[in-house]
């Protein structure tokens, strides 16, 4: 019998007896046809509402169609989120291309930038020293980041559980603008291409709002869209980790633990899945990141007997409750950080 660590789960997680059970359910070969469908149904939309754009020009009834454009770009970033874990092809060539398209040309967002900062996330998650996502910034997600804070950002820091929601609608031109930060610097794969197919993106997206609206128009558009877009991708990626343990030295070595433990599933049907891009199933995706989208939910029983047979912990809840989990420990970690009249703490000698 294994010997349960201090949080209840097994020290021996027998993960490659788990990858080799889902190998042979032939779960990680890619699935095209699915994303084929999948990705003319995004771009049939996406055309569907540019048509209803120039057909409702110069009008502000026009911007009522503005939260529907920021859940096409939202798809369409799940699906260049599926193809940079070569969900949809293994080509690494035809994989770039697809990356470039979804994601440079049509959104707006660094494939290169992406992916360093992704892949650095999905190998040490919710590590406060390796994992971006969780690194002090806006947010913080621990409370010795939080009692370092002063002025400003221990305001912030204090209050960041009501402000994430409202600081998630800058989300969307944070994205693109720490991708071309990361573009400035040498050291990103086809810089210069992405260079280009983001001026390219800028162009054809800025002409497409002056082309059908009023600038004044066009600028609410600007604002409305990469808030709701901001928002969308902010609340589909915040239930998988937030609140969740930071794992510990031991956890962190294991293959098994240090996905499983980090990370939370939300339950709901196709719907959920389609909405949240399989995000919903976190713990299967952290697992197995090339495992193609529809494929998750087939390996969720698996992976679920897998833990519960070896006494680790498998987090599901809806996603109201990871809400107000995430915020919940927003909260905690905010209540560390000093307020004016707080002394600095001395430095040890």
């Amino acid at each position: 019998m294994p010997t349960p660590d201090p949080r209840g789960a097994a020290l021996r997680s027998d993960y490659g007896e788990l990858v080799r059970e889902i190998r042979q359910r032939g779960l990680l070969h890619p699935r095209p046809v699915f994303y084929i469908q999948l990705g003319a149904l995004a771009l049939a939309a996406l055309a569907v509402l540019v048509l209803l754009l120039f057909l409702l020009r110069d009008s502000w009834w026009a911007l009522l169609l503005t939260p529907a454009f920021g859940v096409a770009s939202a798809q369409i970033a799940f699906l260049s989120h599926d193809a940079a874990h070569r969900q949809i092809v293994r080509s690494r060539r035809l994989t770039t291309a697809l990356c470039l398209t979804l994601g440079n040309l049509l959104n707006g967002l660094s494939y290169g930038w992406w992916t360093a900062k992704h892949d650095a996330h999905h190998a040490h998650p919710n590590d406060l020293d390796s994992d971006p996502d969780v690194a002090a910034g806006v947010f913080v997600f621990d409370a010795d980041q939080a009692y370092q804070r002063r002025g400003g950002p221990a305001w912030m820091t204090r209050h960041q559980a009501a402000l994430f929601f409202p600081l998630l609608t800058l989300e969307g031109f944070n994205l693109r603008a720490e991708g071309i930060r990361a573009l400035l610097r040498p050291g990103i794969a086809h810089r210069w291409a992405e260079g280009l197919l983001l001026l390219c993106h800028l162009a054809l997206y800025l002409t497409l709002v002056v082309s059908a609206l009023t600038w004044l128009q066009a600028i609410v558009f600007v604002v409305i869209h990469q808030a709701v877009l901001g928002v969308y991708l902010g609340s589909s990626f915040a239930p998988s980790h937030k609140g969740m343990p930071v794992p510990t030295a031991k956890e962190a070595h294991d293959p098994l633990l240090r996905q499983v433990l980090c990370s939370r599933n939300i339950r709901g049907g196709p719907l959920v899945d389609l909405a949240l891009g399989g995000l919903n199933l976190q713990i299967e995706h952290h697992l197995f990141p090339n495992m193609p989208r529809p494929n998750l939910r087939l390996a969720q029983p698996v992976v679920r007997q897998h833990c519960q047979e070896r006494g680790i912990p498998y987090a599901e809840t809806t996603l109201l409750t990871s809400y107000r989990l995430a915020l919940g420990h927003l909260h905690q970690v905010g209540l560390a950080a000093p307020g004016p009249s707080t002394p600095r703490k001395k430095a040890t000698p």
